[in-house]
């Protein structure tokens, strides 16, 4: 019993116990209005089945482009985090100002600012379109707060790992790639793993650019049928699958990890 309160499953079935209490809560409030669920009208914004089969519908395709988003923007964002951790560790005093000027930056602007002045100023003049501007500002964003847990993985790495690659004759790339990087990865995976939910999240504003993602197009369909409450919760329930899969992902990955040394060889 102890063990199963402390897994990710347990903290995963008291979140949907809080969604389903909210839920109870929201209801309520909307019966005392006369509101009128209209539930049986969402399966249609999903997917349809026509003479050509499966057809998806907006909420599916939005959350198609959402998914595409924030898989590109994830990986240029720990690239970019990745980058400037190496900056800031180098002895490289360019690098050194310059990680720090693009931290500064980044992380004490809004996302929406950067968003639109991305997109709006410097989108015409690199001929960057909707997709990529959001991409670009998504990327950098969370590639900031991504380069500190890049930073803090490495410097925990113990001083003796790296007198010993330079006893082998390791150069400070082989050091890094060999012996300290692997070590800081398994320390950092389930912060990174946070700043990867926390970029889904974010991603929903680049509707603000009329990307026509998830939230885009729940807005679109919110405007066109009135159905407020039945979409939003349709989106947030959507949402929530995408980032339990991920933490349950990270969470199997962990496991892997957590030993070097496996027993299931095979010869």
């Amino acid at each position: 019993m102890r063990s199963f309160s402390k897994s990710p499953s347990f903290d995963i079935l008291q979140f949907l116990l809080l969604i389903a209490l909210i839920f109870w809560f929201f209801n309520r409030s909307v019966l005392d209005m006369g509101y009128h669920w209209q539930w049986y009208q969402i399966p249609r914004y999903l997917y349809v089945w026509d003479d050509s089969g499966f057809v998806a519908g907006p909420l599916l395709y939005g959350l198609g482009v959402t998914i595409k988003i924030s898989v590109v923007s994830l990986i240029f964002a720990f690239v970019i985090g990745l980058i400037t951790a190496l900056l800031r560790l180098s002895n490289s005093i360019p690098g050194k100002v310059v990680s720090r000027l693009y931290l500064e930056v980044s992380r004490n602007t809004p996302l929406l600012i950067q968003l639109f002045f991305l997109y709006f100023v410097m989108g015409p003049i690199l001929g960057l379109d909707r997709f990529w501007a959001a991409v670009l500002a998504l990327s950098l964003f969370e590639g900031a707060y991504a380069s500190e847990i890049f930073r803090s993985g490495i410097v925990s790495v113990e001083k003796g790992q790296w007198e010993a690659c330079h006893s082998l004759g390791l150069s400070y790339k082989h050091a890094y790639r060999f012996a300290v990087l692997p070590q800081a990865v398994r320390r950092i995976l389930p912060p990174l793993a946070s700043q990867a939910i926390s970029l889904i999240k974010d991603s929903a504003l680049v509707s603000t650019i009329a990307v026509y993602d998830l939230t885009m197009e729940a807005q679109a369909l919110i405007s066109e049928t009135f159905l407020t409450f039945e979409l939003w919760f349709t989106v947030a329930l959507m949402y929530l699958v995408i980032t339990i899969s991920l933490s349950f992902l990270v969470s199997y990955l962990e496991k892997r990890m957590a030993s070097p040394y496996r027993s299931d060889l095979s010869f």
